[in-house]
């Protein structure tokens, strides 16, 4: 058994009074990239939504000081991946986002929202590289690397990658079925599936789901962090229940938890995660807690999480309290 213990509430984008129009709310997506005396969280916000409720996503990053994660010491006045023109894939979003260093370089990937007639929208996973210590990113192309296929007809999402032995491995997840909702917008379930590539750029699918369900064939799959330690590599996601979600904390997200030798077949284990949603009614992450992001850092092993509303309010931090076996 697994036990987190929880940091608090690191970084609400609401609480500066100043903030940009672009960066309103939400701080969704979390993932972290290290610097000597920092560490910059890249998330996803989203701009104010406009006269029929619809809103944009951009990613921003925050900085923290290495020394004191509860620090923050500096938070991007620009978003660091520029939108897509007129009907590209990405043109009305860029949410959320994955970073991996590869040489000089610093890669990310992203989900590239576009809006659709009968549902509210579709996704597809673009690559975008960094040669200025992610102070920005300029894209390889204009269309995605990952998009959707006979296997996966629509919304390829939620990208995390890691490079293991010189190998690229693509956590996402790929829609499963659109549920319609009575005088609501229609719902979607997705499901965790891989891919890999030699060179981060061509990609291979698996075409299958990697981890069972335990809600049942609507559970929904999110954000398979995969960390590697002792010999084991360990998953985190987020899972929920298709329909009313979004009110109902008992079908809202939970954390879940995963193990592999080979990256392949996963050994669910969400008994084992030892970490839940706070039972002291208000709490930031009294509802919900989803898309960890789990990360070694000076010998010790963090999670970043996000709280109720996924993420409207920012996210928090967990520290693991013993070791990942």
């Amino acid at each position: 058994m697994l036990n987190w213990k929880k940091k608090g509430l690191l970084f609400n984008p609401c609480e500066d009074q100043n903030r940009p129009s672009w960066r309103w709310n939400y701080a969704q997506g979390q993932n972290v990239l290290i610097f000597d005396s920092f560490v910059r969280v890249y998330f996803s916000c989203r701009e104010k939504p406009n006269e029929q409720g619809q809103t944009i996503s951009r990613i921003a990053y925050v900085d923290l000081d290495r020394e004191d994660l509860t620090k923050v010491i500096k938070v991007s006045d620009h978003p660091v991946v520029e939108l897509g023109g007129i009907g590209e894939f990405d043109e009305f979003g860029t949410y959320p986002f994955s970073v991996v260093r590869h040489g000089d370089k610093i890669y990310g990937y992203y989900g590239g929202v576009t809006r659709c007639e009968s549902v509210p929208f579709n996704v597809a996973i673009g690559c975008v590289i960094s040669e200025n210590d992610g102070q920005s990113f300029k894209k390889i192309g204009r269309g995605p690397v990952v998009s959707y296929s006979i296997e996966e007809p629509f919304v390829v999402c939620s990208p995390k990658v890691r490079i293991y032995d010189g190998k690229w491995y693509l956590f996402y997840s790929a829609g499963r079925k659109w549920v319609s909702v009575d005088n609501g917008r229609p719902e979607i379930y997705y499901k965790l599936r891989m891919a890999t590539s030699k060179d981060g750029i061509h990609w291979d699918k698996l075409n299958k789901d990697i981890i069972a369900n335990k809600l049942g064939e609507d559970e929904a799959q999110a954000c398979g962090d995969v960390i590697y330690k002792n010999g084991m590599y360990h998953m985190f996601f987020c899972y929920r229940k298709c329909l009313d979600f979004r009110k109902n904390a008992n079908n809202s997200y939970r954390i879940g938890y995963a193990v592999s030798r080979d990256l392949i077949h996963w050994t669910r284990k969400d008994e084992e995660c030892g970490i839940n949603v706070s039972k002291v009614e208000g709490d930031w992450d009294s509802e919900m807690i989803a898309y960890p992001n789990v990360f070694e850092l000076d010998g010790k092993v963090y999670m970043l999480y996000l709280g109720n509303e996924v993420g409207k309010y920012g996210f928090g931090l967990a520290e693991l309290e013993g070791d990942l076996i």
